[in-house]
């Protein structure tokens, strides 16, 4: 238990970092080197479990938790049938959804993380 809880606090990065990664590999997968910039999204997220920095952290929590309401209020928009969909457009509206709910809950780790623990 107490391995679970010391590492805990590094969650929130590890999923971004994993986010990032499969985002990368299916952008290069069909679009070859010009892939390579979305790496560089994930310094920050590298940066913080490598070696953590209250202000970046705060930063960065802040910043996910405006991306992630914007997605999440893009995505009732259009789970209240504002434009007809295909059945595989609502599938993937689905999913991301669930990335959207899971981006804002991830952030909001972050930003307790920072407000909380001292790294």
């Amino acid at each position: 238990m107490k391995i679970i809880s010391k590492y805990s606090k590094f969650i929130p990065y590890l999923y971004f970092l994993a986010i990032i990664a499969y985002w990368f590999t299916v952008v290069n997968r069909s679009e070859g080197i010009s892939a390579y910039p979305i790496l560089l999204f994930g310094i920050p997220f590298l940066w913080q479990v490598l070696k953590p920095n209250r202000k970046l952290n705060f930063t960065l929590g802040i910043t996910f938790v405006c991306l992630s309401s914007y997605m999440i209020l893009a995505y009732l928009s259009d789970v209240l049938n504002i434009v007809s969909l295909s059945y595989t457009t609502k599938k993937f509206i689905l999913y991301g959804g669930f990335l959207a709910i899971a981006n804002f809950i991830m952030a909001l780790w972050i930003i307790r993380n920072s407000l909380k623990r001292s790294f």
